[in-house]
C-alpha cells in the first residue's frame, strides 16, 4: 500500500480526529498551542493541563504577559508539568522570538517554511519534532512530523524509517503529495492510532494487521 492508501484507510476506520480546533482547549489560542507544545515534553497531558490552567489565569496565554513574569513566577505556574528548569527558559525564548515579529501571527505565518523551521530550531529546547509541530499547528505550514508513533507504525507495516529525523521526513515527503489539511489530519490519526495500538499483539488485532507499506523512493532508507 502507498501512504495515500494508508491515510485513506485510517481516516475511514477512525474518522476525522478534530485535533486542535480553534477556540477549544488545548487550542483556545495559537499561543496555548505553543506553550503546551513546550510543557508536554517528557510528561503527560494531565500535568500539562494544570500548568496551562495556571498560565491562562496569570497571562491569558498572551506572550507579552508571559515575558513580563519573572523566572520565579513562571516556574511556579508551570511546575506541574515538571522539568521546569528546562521549560521556563524555552518558554521565555519562544515568547521573545515571537516578539521579534511584534507577536504578529500573520507575519510569522508568512515566513518561508525553511526560514521558520530554522529559526524555531535555533531556540533553546526546541528540536525537530517540536519545530515541525509548531510549523504546522500554529504557523500553518504543511509538514510531516516524525515521532515515536509514526516510527512504530511504519515498522509494523514493514517499512522502517531511517533513524535520522530529516532523512525519515524526506523519505515520506518524496513519496506523498499532501496539503495542510491532509498533513494536519495525518499526524492526528498517527498519534491516536499509536495511543490505542501499543504492542505488536495490538497491531495484529488492528484493521491494519495484514497491510504492508511501500514508499516510492527508497534512496534514503539506510
Amino acid at each position: 500500500m502507498t501512504i495515500e492508501t494508508l491515510y485513506q484507510q485510517m481516516l475511514a476506520a477512525m474518522g476525522p480526529r478534530h485535533w486542535l480546533q480553534a477556540g477549544i482547549p488545548p487550542a483556545e489560542t495559537p499561543w496555548e498551542i505553543l506553550w503546551g507544545g513546550i510543557l508536554v515534553q517528557n510528561t503527560n497531558w494531565r500535568n500539562v493541563d494544570y500548568a496551562l490552567a495556571n498560565l491562562k489565569a496569570a497571562t491569558d496565554f498572551e506572550p507579552r504577559q508571559l515575558l513580563a513574569l519573572t523566572d520565579t513566577e513562571l516556574t511556579t505556574l508551570v511546575k506541574p508539568a515538571g522539568f521546569y528548569t528546562r521549560k521556563v527558559p524555552t518558554l521565555k525564548a519562544l515568547a521573545a522570538w515571537c516578539g521579534q515579529y511584534d507577536f504578529d501571527l500573520t507575519v510569522m505565518r508568512a515566513l518561508p517554511a525553511e526560514q521558520l523551521r530554522r529559526e524555531l530550531i535555533a531556540l533553546r529546547g526546541i528540536g525537530d519534532e517540536t519545530a515541525d509541530y509548531f510549523s504546522m499547528y500554529v504557523f500553518h505550514q504543511p509538514t510531516i512530523i516524525i515521532d515515536t508513533y509514526l516510527r512504530r507504525l511504519f515498522g509494523w507495516l514493514n517499512q522502517p524509517l531511517p533513524s535520522n529525523y530529516l532523512k525519515a521526513q524526506q523519505l515520506i515527503m518524496q513519496a506523498w503529495h499532501y496539503d495542510l489539511t491532509t498533513a494536519w489530519e495525518w499526524h492526528a490519526l498517527i498519534v491516536d492510532f499509536g495511543k490505542q495500538v501499543k504492542t505488536t499483539a495490538d497491531f495484529e488485532r488492528s484493521f491494519l494487521a495484514t497491510q504492508r507499506l511501500t514508499l516510492a523512493s527508497q534512496s534514503l532508507a539506510n
